[in-house]
């Protein structure tokens, strides 16, 4: 089965309210002690399994948990073992508890993976967790919700003059029974009272990089898209939901950060592409939802914090490329991006008006997954549009609308050049979305000249950001003339790399076109 449910963490100044508004006469007092288990090969987190022996309050359940949807579902079996005889010591971790189910058999697989690979498949305590745990259900929008305010440690290593300690302070939603819509609602309305931002981390996630001392994990990628079958609605849901899956990791490790953790470009890029690449569904498929005006406005709120981003990522590139290429030219000392981008950007991402955004977002993908109302009787049926055709219209006007900037690239203006690449970039997205209903060839063809011109463009938008940077210092930094000037030298060559990638990117085969 899976279990259905959304986490939050707790900021520090919010919790005695927090606490205050779960802890009613229905709320429950349990304290969890668990135990996680892994194989010393750490296969069980390579698989995104997650296997613990814990006991709420007297009784002991041992819970494994897979890989769900990175939103708000997640496999799970779980089994209540029988009472202890008394002075029994602790119950041993048992896999065979969850034969027969899918967590299970996933679990055995991975298990005999071990074995044949000639490594120990024999299950050892990593880490442990402490939690006092607050907890009522409440009812919202036809839905039965258990809130969970957890509050306690995570501990892990051996060595017990220096134990490692991780603390807990965070809420969970989960949904009991009823519409996953309604558990959205009601989270995001706590998120906006009580200052909450969305983590997608789990304990054990959290847990095991304790255990193996790991501040960060690698950056979020955007996955190949399956489209559902059903219609557009249903399609366009996907399409949402891949690029919050995307999105949600790079925000956390973003959000969690500690003040002394070093930034995290490639976290910031990926988040980024992923926003982007929600936002170019919201506008371009927009009309394939039941209100295509409110896809519009989703994408209009995400703009502010879109742009918010773009400034500490140019800072990014400033310090990472720029800097140094103008260092090898010979410059003076120049003055570099502000310092504190990787803080500022940590700020907005824990504020709720991100998290409420995201759960707004996630709501819509979920009502656009309902399927269809039958019709009236005695009405006629509509016929769904087709969805290589429709496919082929939005990629048909997508093209059109970024050829419009793009073909007089070495006579636009800078803004025109940018906004040539942002519609280009839209097309790339749309594109990698909607490839299940184009044809292979001629689609990898064509993606791999739209990357080049991508890139070509990229550098030159990067340039010309650069240029305006040091440009907005002369007035105080005489030294700064020396980057204007010689970024003004490379803007030549820059452009007319920009310029032959878009005419071998126009005489491209576009797949859309009918053969």
């Amino acid at each position: 089965m899976f279990e259905t449910e959304l986490k939050f963490q707790v900021p520090a100044p919010r919790w005695a309210a927090l606490h205050k508004a779960v802890a009613t006469t229905t709320a429950v007092k349990t304290r969890l002690q668990a135990m996680y288990v892994e194989t010393p090969g750490h296969d069980l987190a390579a698989a995104g399994l997650a296997l613990r022996l814990r006991k709420e309050g007297r009784v002991w359940v041992q819970t494994l948990k897979g890989r769900g949807d990175g939103l708000m579902q997640r496999l799970e079996h779980e089994v209540r073992l029988p009472p202890l005889p008394a002075r029994s010591g602790l119950p041993q971790v048992d896999p065979a508890r969850h034969d027969g189910t899918p967590a299970g058999q996933a679990l055995q697989r991975v298990l005999a993976a071990a074995r044949e690979a000639g490594r120990s498949d024999t299950l050892q305590v990593l880490y442990r967790t402490d939690i006092q745990r607050l907890h009522r259900r409440v009812r919202h929008g036809g839905a039965v919700v258990e809130i969970a305010l957890d509050q306690g440690a995570i501990h892990a290593g051996a060595d017990t003059a220096a134990p490692l300690m991780l603390p807990v302070a965070e809420i969970e939603f989960e949904l009991i029974s009823g519409p996953p819509q309604a558990l959205a609602a009601l989270a995001a309305r706590w998120a906006a009272r009580f200052d909450l931002w969305w983590d997608v981390r789990t304990k054990s996630e959290r847990g095991f990089r304790l255990a193996l001392g790991l501040a960060r994990v690698p950056a979020t990628r955007a996955q190949p898209q399956v489209l559902p079958a059903g219609g557009l609605a249903p399609a366009l849901a996907s399409m949402l939901q891949a690029a919050l899956a995307q999105a949600l990791p790079n925000l956390a490790e973003l959000a969690g950060a500690p003040a002394d953790t070093p930034a995290a470009p490639e976290h910031l890029h990926q988040l980024r592409v992923a926003l982007r690449r929600l936002r170019t569904a919201l506008v371009l498929l927009g009309d394939w939802a039941p209100e295509p005006a409110a896809a519009l406005t989703l994408e209009t709120r995400w703009r502010e914090v879109f742009n918010a981003l773009g400034a500490a990522r140019d800072a990014d590139v400033l310090a990472s490329t720029w800097m140094p290429r103008l260092q090898a030219a010979g410059a003076p000392a120049l003055s570099g991006p502000p310092a504190q981008n990787a803080g500022d950007v940590t700020a907005l991402l824990r504020e709720h008006r991100v998290t409420v955004l995201l759960l707004d977002t996630l709501a819509f993908s979920l009502d656009l997954s309902q399927p269809a109302a039958p019709p009236a009787p005695g009405a006629e049926t509509p016929e769904a549009a087709p969805g290589p055709a429709s496919a082929r219209a939005v990629l048909r006007r997508a093209w059109r609308r970024a050829w419009a900037d793009a073909r007089k690239f070495d006579e636009a203006p800078v803004e025109q050049q940018h906004r040539a690449r942002k519609r280009l970039k839209r097309l790339r997205y749309v594109l990698e979305f909607l490839t299940p209903w184009l044809p292979a060839r001629s689609l990898r063809r064509y993606q791999r000249a739209l990357r080049r011109a991508l890139e070509a463009l990229g550098e030159h938008n990067d340039l010309q950001t650069a240029r305006a940077h040091f440009a907005g210092q002369t007035p105080t930094d005489p030294q700064a003339w020396f980057a204007v000037g010689w970024l003004a030298a490379q803007d030549g060559p820059s452009r007319e790399r920009a310029v032959q990638a878009l005419a071998r990117l126009k005489a491209r085969k576009r797949p859309w076109l009918k053969r």
